[in-house]
């Protein structure tokens, strides 16, 4: 990245990633995070499980936890990007209000909506926890795309459709279209 990119990173931002369960969120989010840091840039990747697992391991998947899960992260990128640094969020982030909610609590600025946007069939075929199976067998609740509607962001940043192109293809989709 040149110099003048440089200039445009010195600033926190929040790159989030959003879409179905094996899109792809993730593994991109961790390449787009590999490039950030070869061009010294500070950053911090933040992923749903991840959250879950310690922060936000009191929550469930209702409607209403999955909200305020994505809150606690929002409020988190905020704090990180006010000390300039910019966060790779990687999240499912099925719902327009809670999408809304991020954007008012980051910034419309420093808010970066990327839809990976993976057919189900493939998110299916990626499945190596075998969650979406689980799902169409009735042993998970609340299952984004199968039990749980996802609504499709209707004018996110960036849409990236997956299929077809490598990990590296897709952050340096997503780079060239926020920086350059």
């Amino acid at each position: 990245m040149s110099q003048m990119t440089m200039q445009k990173l010195k600033k926190g931002k929040t790159i989030w990633l959003m879409g179905l369960s094996g899109a792809g969120k993730s593994t991109i989010a961790q390449c787009l995070i590999e490039k950030l840091r070869a061009t010294q840039q500070i950053c911090f990747g933040l992923d749903g499980d991840q959250l879950r697992a310690g922060l936000n391991r009191n929550l469930g998947f209702s409607e209403q936890d999955r909200s305020e899960n994505l809150r606690r992260a929002a409020e988190l990128c905020k704090l990180l990007n006010h000390d300039g640094i910019t966060v790779v969020a990687a999240f499912i982030t099925p719902l327009e209000k809670d999408r809304a909610l991020l954007k008012s609590i980051i910034g419309a600025e420093d808010f970066f909506e990327i839809h990976i946007a993976t057919p189900l069939e493939v998110c299916e075929q990626r499945d190596v926890k075998g969650l979406y199976q689980k799902a169409r067998l009735g042993l998970i609740e609340n299952f984004t795309g199968i039990t749980a509607s996802y609504e499709v962001p209707q004018s996110p940043f960036l849409t990236i459709n997956t299929v077809g192109l490598d990990v590296d293809q897709c952050a340096i989709q997503i780079l060239n279209k926020i920086f350059i």
